[in-house]
């Protein structure tokens, strides 16, 4: 079954042949790879990462991950008033980045940006390419997608499944209902607004995803900032 084990300043080490379930966080981190390798399938595709890569989980991103042969030692350090625009990331001192971390994780954090450069990531199996449309199109019908790759639905759903702990169709509601976080937690949009742009089917259907997803409703996000608020109440 291998076996998991975490310090205090972030970092964790993970043996061989060792599953880590589809779970969430819901703070926004980074997860750097300081030592061996492992394939992460999560809320914004898969990705296999070894040393120097960095993994960008933005808030409620869930993912599963698989340690295959070597195990791992990962750094996460939570990422607070900024986004790097990707998932896939690389830095050319992982072992500075930890060092700093146990002395001062806003240094660690300072030094991750400074550092930070993208990472190229290709699709390179069916359930890839699915992950990506689903992504890029929240009308994606998988019926349709199935039929255009000459799959059968049934062989898409459980093959999606397996490689990411969640059905199709389940993924793509949980994209929509990210994206609409997103846009409720930065923006004044009105939410019946939001449900259009982000492909819900009006705005109560919007409210009970966003909810399950972050375990609030659209308003309480709207309310938890005062800023936002105001703001909406003067327009």
């Amino acid at each position: 079954m291998g076996s998991f084990a975490k310090v205090a300043d972030g970092r964790e080490s993970w043996s061989a042949n060792h599953s880590v379930p589809r779970h969430r966080h819901d703070q926004a981190y980074a997860a750097i790879v300081l030592a061996g390798s492992y394939e992460e399938c999560g809320s914004r595709g898969r990705f296999r990462v070894s040393a120097g890569d960095v993994l960008l989980h933005e808030a409620f991103d869930a993912h599963l991950d698989r340690f295959q042969h070597s195990g791992a030692q990962i750094l996460n350090l939570i990422v607070t008033g900024w986004t790097a625009g990707f998932a896939l990331g690389h830095v050319r001192d992982p072992d500075a980045i930890a060092r700093a971390a146990g002395r001062d994780l806003k240094e660690a954090g300072n030094l991750l940006r400074s550092q930070l450069m993208q990472a190229g990531s290709c699709a390179s199996d069916w359930p890839d390419l699915l992950a990506r449309d689903l992504l890029n199109d929240p009308d994606c019908r998988i019926d349709d997608w199935a039929r255009r790759h000459h799959l059968a639905a049934e062989t898409v759903s459980r093959g999606f499944g397996r490689m990411f702990g969640v059905t199709p169709a389940a993924f793509r509601l949980e994209a929509r209902a990210r994206r609409a976080f997103r846009m409720v937690s930065g923006s004044t949009v009105p939410l019946a607004a939001v449900a259009a742009r982000t492909g819900f089917a009006d705005q109560a259907h919007m409210c009970r995803a966003v909810r399950a997803l972050t375990g609030a409703p659209p308003g309480a996000w709207r309310r938890s900032n005062p800023f936002k608020t105001e703001r909406a109440r003067a327009a």
